[in-house]
């Protein structure tokens, strides 16, 4: 007994002590596990105050990558202004042009029946030939204004012609989404009149192009472009211009002819975009405007057709684009389609015709369009497809002097399928194969076109 009393006490004791050793370990454990708690739900909430630090900045950069996209979008499918680093030195470039092309057909007899055809409206020369080449130069004139200027220089007859194509000044940081531009320009009716000769998908005009404006209609005057800042392109414009050149005509005092136009357009995702356009052009006193004339008998001197009335323009033009990703260097597909009609009322005369001399009053009504599909399916290769048609339907008081002028249809609906493939070493050169099985009038022609295209020096970037 007096041993089991001294070990009851020791027991007791440790057994005591074991007790504050384990509530003090839990007071610590609970001390970690709070502090542990704490500095987690700190942490917390300064993830949760990263996060919403993040998002406002994730959503002020979306806000400025829309205000960037809109602006590039009004820049690419506004006039191209040149910006380069030397400012103010003149870019200078030279496009040169040349082919091989065959003719079934004689291409000196080549007509459109039912249009009186420009001078620059015919097949070209058979063989290798020269094509058309061009002298560039622009630059900014100060920071208000942009100057350019292009030299056509073309073979004819074994001639070299020289031609003032484009020589006008632009406005630059106007505001307000407007440009004004004046003197020689393309003018903006349709979609493809104003795109130079060497950027065309196909190494001719569309034969309705061809038809009304000897390929481009090409004036002097004045142009407003107002780019609305919305989110889905938006354009509207107007041009007044002299009315001197094909497809008007004559000297005016002050407007002979005036174009408005207006374009819609935008993208599908990053993948996919489009643009829709409608124009307008009238010239309300054309005088004297000549066509191509033709032998007179066994005479030298040459008939010419010369209308003299009003004549107005209506246009639609659809475009539509792909490029995987976003990403057009590689692969792309671009879809064009344009329609045109054409109402004139007055008289043609037979130039050097008679006596008596030969005329008529004309009531002409001309439509026509086109669809083509290019597709770049390598890098460096493309392929396109072309389909033409036109309808006529003029009248006068005379039938055989609007068939001697070339204005009667001879029963025909011109059309033709034309067919290319390109090769592209790099954005400076191209080389081009084209077949084109043309019925404009009865006797059907296979044409075949080997054509090079090489750009030399600065060249400033096309529209949309």
């Amino acid at each position: 007994m007096r041993y089991l009393r001294p070990m009851i006490a020791v027991t007791t004791t440790l057994f005591y002590a074991n007790s504050v050793l384990a509530d003090n370990e839990m007071d610590t454990f609970k001390q970690q596990l709070n502090a542990l708690q704490k500095d987690y739900e700190e942490r917390i909430q300064m993830l949760n105050a990263r996060l919403l630090k993040t998002e406002k900045n994730t959503q002020q950069v979306n806000t400025k990558v829309h205000q960037i996209d809109v602006k590039l979008k009004q820049k690419e499918f506004s006039p191209v202004i040149s910006r380069a680093q030397n400012t103010f030195n003149p870019a200078i470039s030279l496009i040169l042009d040349g082919r091989y092309a065959s003719f079934d057909n004689d291409p000196d007899d080549y007509k459109l029946p039912g249009f009186a055809l420009g001078a620059e409206s015919g097949l070209g020369e058979k063989g290798f030939t020269v094509g058309h080449t061009e002298l560039v130069m622009s630059a900014n004139i100060d920071d208000k204004f942009y100057g350019k200027m292009t030299i056509a220089i073309a073979e004819h007859e074994a001639e070299a012609e020289v031609e003032l194509e484009e020589a006008f000044i632009q406005t630059q940081g106007l505001g307000n989404g407007l440009t004004v531009k004046a003197g020689r320009f393309f003018s903006e009716i349709g979609y493809q009149n104003v795109q130079h000769a060497h950027s065309w998908d196909f190494a001719d005009a569309p034969l309705i192009y061809r038809g009304l404006f000897g390929n481009q209609l090409i004036d002097d005057g004045l142009q407003i472009i107002y780019v609305a800042p919305t989110d889905t392109f938006l354009q509207l414009g107007a041009e007044v211009l002299s009315g001197n050149r094909f497809p008007a005509g004559g000297q005016h005092n002050g407007a002979g002819a005036w174009t408005t136009f207006a374009d819609i357009g935008g993208d599908i995702g990053i993948e996919h975009s489009w643009q829709l356009g409608l124009s307008y052009w009238q010239a309300d006193d054309v005088v004297g405007r000549e066509s191509g004339g033709h032998s007179h008998g066994n005479s030298a001197v040459e008939e010419t057709p010369s209308f003299t009335g009003s004549s107005e323009i209506n246009a639609l033009d659809l475009v539509y684009k792909w490029s995987p990703n976003g990403n057009p260097r590689n692969k792309n597909f671009k879809f064009q389609f344009e329609y045109f009609d054409r109402k004139e009322n007055g008289g043609v005369t037979m130039l050097n015709s008679g006596p008596p001399v030969e005329t008529t009053s004309y009531d002409g009504h001309q439509k026509g369009w086109y669809v083509q599909v290019v597709y770049q399916f390598q890098s460096q290769w493309r392929a396109g497809l072309r389909h033409d048609q036109l309808n006529v339907n003029n009248t006068g008081s005379d039938a055989d002097v609007l068939e001697e002028a070339g204005l009667s249809n001879e029963g025909h609906t011109a059309k033709r399928v034309s067919a290319m493939v390109e090769w592209l070493p790099s954005e400076f050169s191209r080389i081009r194969l084209q077949y084109n099985r043309d019925e404009s009038y009865e006797k059907s022609d296979n044409q075949v076109f080997l054509q090079y295209t090489m750009s030399l020096g600065s060249h400033g970037a096309h529209q949309y």
